[in-house]
């Protein structure tokens, strides 16, 4: 009898436990209020995209919509063609604050990347229209006010490649898009080689697919397409720069030769051969350093002869220590001055009047870097 009143009292709580809960049950209120005024930027405003700048970006700015129960209320900024009704729109930016601030900052880089969506080609200017949408749960609500923006593209890609590597019959590699070159990347769109080239054709590509995108250079120009470029005469060692964000070759040089600098000479001490893939060796270099009043001198740097002119490779340290118990940076080469006595490293102290090999990589394969192995 006793355990019977024990469960019809649990079972009585269990059912007011029951009730209770469902007289706190609420419905979702998801109505918002219409979103206010756009504010920034203004309506026809003239933006001239600079998306190789890091720092160019373009504030947007609306007065907040607000939820009938007070709730929590989120935006994206919506971009959409001057013709478009942002039924589908082109671009969406979710706001500042992840999404709950009535504002976003978006950078000229995505800019670029709206115009290109919209239809504006690089080195062209055309209108496109934003607005806002406000929801709250699955209630999506657009703003009542849209603006136009009048954007003006640089020549460039709004999508530059991550990657880039030659490919050809020309190349070192040949015409196997699988074994394709890798170019060294110094920032986002911008690429260095150092390469050989030689009579035939060459292509730019982003992947070592057939599947990537292809590129070709006509005169200063970068240009989307399968067109080869043709080299003709014989094998020659190149720099080659470009930068994707202008649609740009930087710099198209033929490295003439490379060779061992040192300071207190003030001349080159012996010549190093290119190899492949971005590679010089020497074969035995003599050494002797310097006799100064205070002691022997034993800096140096390399001389990089051009058909642009004569280029140094040093450290990126000014005045540098004895390269004994230094790491792999010690040795890190970097585009330096011609100055006679700056930016150099230390040979071994063992290298006095004895011979070395030197080897200087510059390729994608890590940090341009070079040796120094005593004879």
């Amino acid at each position: 009898m006793k355990n019977l009143k024990a469960i019809y009292v649990l079972m009585a709580l269990s059912l007011f436990a029951i009730s209770s809960c469902k007289k706190d049950t609420k419905e979702l209120n998801e109505n918002i209020n219409p979103i206010g005024s756009l504010s920034i930027p203004q309506n026809m405003q003239s933006i001239k995209l600079t998306p190789s700048n890091a720092l160019a970006t373009q504030q947007f700015k609306w007065d907040p919509a607000s939820a009938e129960d007070g709730g929590l209320i989120l935006y994206e900024v919506a971009f959409d063609k001057e013709s478009g009704d942002f039924s589908k729109p082109v671009y969406k930016v979710v706001s500042d604050g992840a999404g709950v601030q009535a504002q976003v900052t978006i950078s000229h880089k995505d800019l670029t990347k709206v115009a290109a969506l919209c239809g504006i080609n690089s080195s062209s200017t055309g209108n496109i229209k934003w607005t806002v949408i406000a929801s709250k749960a699955s209630n999506r609500k657009p703003g009542q006010e849209s603006r136009t923006l009048q954007l003006e593209r640089p020549a460039g890609f709004a999508e530059v490649p991550t990657d880039l590597y030659l490919t050809g019959s020309a190349t070192e590699a040949g015409d196997d898009i699988s074994k394709a070159i890798k170019f060294k990347k110094l920032d986002e769109g911008v690429f260095e080689i150092y390469t050989t080239l030689k009579p035939g054709t060459y292509q730019l590509t982003d992947k070592i697919t057939a599947s990537g995108r292809k590129f070709y250079t006509e005169g200063t120009l970068v240009k989307e397409g399968t067109t080869s470029v043709t080299v003709s005469g014989g094998a020659k060692v190149y720099y080659l720069k470009y930068d994707f964000n202008v649609a740009t070759v930087v710099d198209a040089v033929e490295v003439q030769s490379l060779g061992l600098y040192m300071s207190a000479y003030g001349n080159e001490i012996g010549q190093l051969t290119y190899t492949a893939n971005g590679v010089w060796q020497s074969g035995n270099i003599p050494v002797v350093f310097y006799q100064f009043s205070w002691g022997r001198d034993e800096r140096y740097k390399f001389a990089m002869h051009t058909s642009g002119g004569v280029r140094y490779l040093g450290s990126s340290n000014v005045n540098n220590v004895s390269p004994v118990g230094q790491g792999a940076a010690y040795f890190y080469l970097n585009p330096v001055t011609n100055d006679q006595w700056n930016n150099t490293y230390k040979f071994n102290p063992s290298a006095d009047n004895k011979s070395v090999k030197v080897i200087v990589s510059l390729n994608a394969g890590g940090p341009y870097t070079h040796t120094v192995t005593t004879q």
